[in-house]
């Protein structure tokens, strides 16, 4: 297998291309990515948008994943640029979780347990001519829809208080039209939401207990929970 060009660089995995149509994804930390493979083969046979997968064979190293070639913008890049409304990507953002959400769990005996992302937001979201395609399933994980909406809120309100101007305005646009929709589920009251300090207090504490997680993004996520935005959530429960 020849590796390309690298393509793009995130938080803690490259991207490089293979072919015009498949790609590489590769944790700079050796992280084993069999659990997220398996995570993503599991949500596509349950018609979830994920990327594509490609062969894990002798020639993929543990850490690597391969992935069908996406073209297209992420959803944060469409908003920043006015092409996207704040309301129709808060209805994409709240359908892409609700419809996760109804996927059982692929191992927890709980039946109220579902797949999880808990890092979906508008920079994982990739709009492609075939439609909306959720990327970057490094921190999935089984338990309770409530934790990853409050995941979603809190990552908006930290974009919110961040220091990108133009970043900053869409995310609270955005924040502020999804958060009536995270209230309900296809029209019936969450009373999960009720928990709402909660779960929001999980979500802080499981952002500011990642290994890449520095200072100055753990000062951001004090500031997004005292936010004004934020407070609109308890509010709706």
């Amino acid at each position: 297998m020849r590796i390309g060009e690298l393509l793009d660089s995130g938080r803690t995995a490259d991207v490089y291309a293979l072919d015009a149509n498949w790609v590489l994804r590769r944790y700079r930390d050796g992280r084993d990515a069999t659990h997220e493979w398996a995570v993503m083969s599991y949500l596509s046979a349950h018609g979830y948008p994920v990327p594509r997968l490609g062969p894990r064979d002798a020639d993929t190293a543990p850490r690597d994943l391969v992935l069908r070639r996406l073209t297209g913008p992420s959803m944060q890049a469409s908003l920043e640029a006015g092409d996207l409304s704040p309301a129709d990507a808060a209805a994409l953002l709240a359908e892409l979780l609700a419809e996760l959400h109804t996927v059982p769990a692929r191992l927890s005996p709980r039946p109220e347990d579902r797949i999880l992302h808990l890092d979906l937001h508008p920079g994982n979201v990739l709009l492609t001519p075939e439609g909306p395609v959720v990327i970057d399933w490094g921190d999935t994980a089984e338990g309770a829809p409530a934790l990853d909406r409050a995941v979603t809120a809190l990552l908006l309100a930290r974009t919110a208080v961040g220091p990108r101007a133009g970043a900053r305005a869409a995310a609270r646009a955005l924040l502020e039209a999804l958060l009536p929709r995270l209230s309900t589920h296809g029209g019936v009251p969450e009373p999960s939401l009720a928990k709402a300090a909660a779960r929001l207090a999980e979500a802080a504490a499981r952002r500011t207990a990642a290994p890449t997680t520095g200072a100055a993004e753990t000062a951001l996520t004090e500031t997004a929970l005292n936010d004004r935005a934020m407070s609109l959530l308890s509010e709706l429960a």
